[in-house]
C-alpha cells in the first residue's frame, strides 16, 4: 500500500474533511509506540531486566496489522502474530490482567494523540477501530489463557510423574512422554546430559529411542554441542539434511523441525533437551513454550537429584569418616577427646574417659568442669580456652595427680589442637593425653644414678689425690738412691709411670665432673707462649716414657697467645699419650705447631692402624670403649681423656678435628684462636 500524500494530512489538521484512521495510525506508527512502550514502564512497574515489561517485535507488527484491518477488513489480522505475543508474554510471566491492560493502554494511546493533534476520524473508523482491537484483545486473551491452562495440565501431570520417587532416567522419560502428549507435532523428544566435556544422550521418547542412548556428542561440536557451549537455544528447520546434525538416527528417522535449549541450574550447565517432527518444518509458539516449561522443570529434578546424590556422597563419606574416627579412638593407646567452642564433649575415647573417672557414653554434651576432677579442672580448661582465643595449639602440657585407673600417683603430657573444617572455620578444640608416669619414674631414676655416678667419682678423685702425691714422691726419692740395681730402677721407673698416669686420670675424671655438675670446666687465660708450653710438656713425658722419641716442630716465629697454660698442656699431654698408646712401638709422636694470623696450629701424628670408621662419630665421647691395634685386647681406660680434650678447646673457642688412613697414621689438629672470638661465633 501507499504512504498517504503530506499536503492531504495537512489539510485534514486544519480542518478540512476527517482523517481515515488507517492514515492516522500510518502516520502516527511511531510516535503511538512511543508513548505506549512509556505507559507500560509507568503503569506496569515493569523496568526490571529478568521480565522485560514489553516486547517490540511484535508490538510494531501489531499495529501495522492493525493499520491494515482498518483498510482492508478484520481479514488482514494475523492469527499467528496474536499467538506469538500471547506466548512470549506468557514466557516473560505475565498474567491474563497485564495482557488486557497492554492492550487498554494502547486503546489509549491512540485516543489520546487524537486530542493532542485536535483531530477526527472519518464516520465510522473510530467505531470499527474499537471493534477490531477488541477483536485482537479477545483472541491474544483466548491464546493466552489456553496456553496456559494446557501448559498447567502438563506439568500436573508431569509432578505426578515424580510421586513415586523414580530413578533420574525412569522420571525424564515420563517427562518427555508428558510433552509429547500434550504437542502432538512432537515425534521424538530427548534428554543430554553433561558428563565431563561430552552431551550424552539419557533419557529419549519418539523415534529412535534405543538408538539414540548412551549416543555421545562432544560440546562445541555439531549443532547441541556448540549451543551447549553458547548456552543458547538452537533450531534447524530440516534435521534429515543438515549437516551440523552429529546424532545420525535423527537424520535416519527423516526428522524435519529439530527445536534444542540449555538445561542450566542458574549459570551451571546440566545439559541440553531437544524435540524433533517428522512432519513440521517449524512448532508453534504454543509448542515452544510449552517445551521451554518442561525443560526447566527437568532442569530443576536433574539438579534436585545431584544435591540429593552430592548430600547422599557426602553422608556415606561422613559415616565412613565417623567410623574410622570411632575405630582410632578405640584402638590409639592415649586418650583422645574432641569438645566444642562451648567446652562441651563430642567425641572421647575409653582411655581419656577412664582418666576421667566416668563412661563414655556420660561425656557427651556434657561440660569439662563436670567431668574432669575438681584438682585438675583449671589446668585442663586454661589451655583449650587459649587454643580457641588464639587458634593456635598448645602442646607439652604436664598434669600431674592421682591416677584413677591404677590407684598411685601419675603424670600425663596433654597437647591441645584447633579443630577446624578444610576451609579454616574453627569448630571447636581436641587433646591427646599419653600416660608419662613410667617414663618420669624412669627418667628420674636414672637421672638420680647419673648424679651419683658423678658425686662419687668426683669424691673419689678428690680422695685419690692425696695418697698418689704421696706415692708419686716416694717414688721419685727412691730414684735418687745411687745403690739402686738395675732391676730396682725399673721397678721405681714402673711405679713414676703407673702413679703418673693415674694423676692424668684423677685429673680428668675431676674435669669430667665439674663439667657435668659445675656448669663447665674453668679456664684462666694468661698471655703466654704455645712453644714454650708444648716443650715443657713434652719433656715431662719425656721422662715417664724414655724408651719413645717425642719430637716438637715449630713452624712461624709467633706463637703467642692468650691461653690457660694448664690447660693447653693438659689437652696436648691427653694427644700425645692417645697417641703413644696406638702408635707402633718404635714410632715417634711429632707435635707440630703453626703460627697462623689468628690463631696457633696444634698437630699430633702417629704412626699406626688407622682408626675404624664406627668409632669416629664417638671418638670425643666420654666413658667410650676403644681397642689398641694388634694388642688383641681391650685397652682399659675411662675414656675421659679426648673427651677432655674437646671440652677445653671449646671453652677457649677452637676446634679440633681427627685425620686418619691407612699408611698415614692419625693426626689430631687444634686450633686455638690467639684472642677469644665473640659469642656466638664458630671456628671452621
Amino acid at each position: 500500500m501507499q504512504e498517504p500524500d503530506s499536503h492531504s494530512v495537512d489539510e485534514h489538521a486544519r480542518g478540512g474533511s476527517r482523517l481515515p484512521a488507517a492514515e492516522f495510525l500510518r502516520a502516527n506508527h511511531d510516535a503511538l509506540l512511543t508513548d505506549w512502550q512509556q505507559a507500560v514502564f509507568e503503569r506496569l512497574n515493569r523496568k526490571d531486566s529478568t521480565r522485560p515489561p514489553w516486547l517490540i517485535d511484535h508490538m510494531p507488527e501489531l499495529l501495522t496489522a492493525l493499520t491494515e484491518a482498518m483498510e482492508v477488513g478484520p481479514e488482514a489480522l494475523d492469527e499467528r502474530l496474536e499467538a506469538a505475543h500471547a506466548a512470549a508474554r506468557l514466557d516473560a510471566g505475565f498474567n491474563l490482567g497485564e495482557v488486557a491492560q497492554e492492550y487498554a493502554l494502547l486503546r489509549r494511546c491512540i485516543l489520546h494523540r487524537l486530542e493532542a493533534l485536535e483531530q477526527r476520524l472519518r464516520p465510522g473508523d473510530l467505531t470499527r477501530l474499537e471493534e477490531t482491537l477488541d477483536r485482537v484483545v479477545t483472541r491474544t486473551m483466548t491464546f493466552f489463557w489456553d496456553m496456559k491452562q494446557r501448559i498447567l495440565q502438563t506439568l500436573d501431570r508431569m509432578s505426578e510423574a515424580t510421586l513415586d520417587d523414580p530413578d533420574m532416567e525412569t522420571l525424564l522419560e515420563r517427562l518427555l512422554t508428558r510433552l509429547m502428549e500434550s504437542a502432538l507435532t512432537v515425534d521424538t523428544a530427548a534428554v543430554m546430559l553433561l558428563e565431563d566435556d561430552a552431551l550424552v544422550v539419557r533419557a529419549a521418547m519418539g523415534l529412535s529411542t534405543d538408538e539414540v542412548k548412551g549416543l555421545r556428542v562432544p560440546v562445541g561440536q555439531g549443532v547441541s554441542g556448540l549451543a551447549a557451549l553458547e548456552r543458547r537455544p538452537f533450531f534447524v528447520r530440516s534435521a534429515a539434511t543438515d549437516p551440523r546434525v552429529l546424532v545420525g538416527p535423527l537424520r535416519r528417522a527423516g526428522l524435519r523441525a529439530l527445536y534444542g535449549l540449555p538445561l542450566m541450574d542458574g549459570e551451571r550447565l546440566l545439559g541440553m533437551a531437544y524435540m524433533g517432527s517428522r512432519t513440521a518444518f517449524a512448532f508453534s509458539d504454543s509448542d515452544v513454550l510449552l517445551f521451554h516449561a518442561v525443560a526447566e522443570r527437568a532442569s530443576a529434578h536433574i539438579a534436585q537429584a545431584e544435591l540429593h546424590a552430592r548430600e547422599h556422597a557426602a553422608r556415606k563419606e561422613a559415616e565412613r569418616s565417623l567410623a574410622l574416627l570411632d575405630s582410632l579412638l578405640d584402638a590409639a593407646p592415649v586418650g583422645i577427646a574432641f569438645l566444642d567452642p562451648d567446652l562441651h564433649y563430642l567425641r572421647i575415647n575409653d582411655t581419656m574417659a577412664h582418666l576421667n573417672g566416668h563412661p563414655v557414653e556420660a561425656h557427651r554434651g556434657r561440660t569439662v568442669r563436670e567431668m574432669v576432677r575438681e584438682d585438675v579442672v583449671e589446668s585442663v580448661e586454661r589451655p583449650m580456652r587459649q587454643v580457641l582465643e588464639t587458634g593456635q595449639p598448645v602442646q607439652d602440657v604436664l598434669i600431674q595427680g592421682p591416677d584413677p585407673v591404677r590407684g598411685r600417683a601419675g603424670s600425663w603430657r596433654v597437647d591441645y589442637f584447633p579443630v577446624r573444617t578444610p576451609d579454616g572455620v574453627l569448630l571447636g578444640v581436641g587433646n591427646t593425653v599419653v600416660d608419662v608416669s613410667d617414663y618420669k619414674r624412669a627418667e628420674t631414676a636414672l637421672q638420680q644414678a647419673i648424679d651419683f655416678r658423678e658425686e662419687l667419682i668426683a669424691v673419689l678423685g678428690h680422695d685419690l689425690r692425696n695418697p698418689l702425691h704421696a706415692v708419686n714422691a716416694s717414688a721419685f726419692m727412691l730414684g735418687k738412691i745411687p745403690a739402686l740395681d738395675t732391676p730396682a730402677r725399673r721397678s721405681v721407673d714402673r711405679i713414676r709411670k703407673a702413679t703418673a698416669r693415674m694423676a692424668r686420670m684423677i685429673n680428668d675424671i675431676l674435669d669430667f665432673a665439674r663439667s657435668r655438675l659445675g656448669g663447665g670446666i674453668p679456664v684462666t687465660r694468661q698471655h703466654v707462649n704455645m712453644e714454650e708450653l708444648c716443650q715443657g710438656m713434652l719433656e715431662e713425658l719425656q721422662v715417664v716414657y724414655p724408651e719413645r722419641p717425642l719430637v716438637l716442630e715449630v713452624h712461624g716465629d709467633d706463637l703467642w697467645g692468650d691461653w690457660d697454660p694448664d690447660r693447653v698442656t693438659q689437652v696436648l699431654g691427653n694427644l700425645v699419650v692417645n697417641a703413644l698408646q696406638h702408635a707402633r712401638n718404635d714410632s715417634p709422636v711429632v707435635t707440630t705447631l703453626t703460627g697462623e694470623s689468628a690463631e696457633v696450629v696444634m698437630q699430633v701424628r702417629n704412626e699406626g692402624n688407622p682408626i675404624p670408621p664406627e668409632l669416629l662419630p664417638h671418638l670425643f665421647d666420654p666413658f667410650k670403649q676403644s681397642s689398641v691395634p694388634n694388642a688383641g685386647s681391650k685397652h682399659r681406660s675411662l675414656g675421659l681423656g679426648l673427651y677432655i680434650v674437646s671440652e677445653i678447646v671449646q671453652v677457649h673457642r677452637g676446634s679440633v678435628r681427627v685425620e686418619t688412613a691407612a699408611g698415614d697414621g692419625t693426626t689430631f689438629t687444634v686450633r686455638w684462636p690467639r684472642v677469644p672470638p665473640p659469642l656466638g661465633y664458630l671456628t671452621p
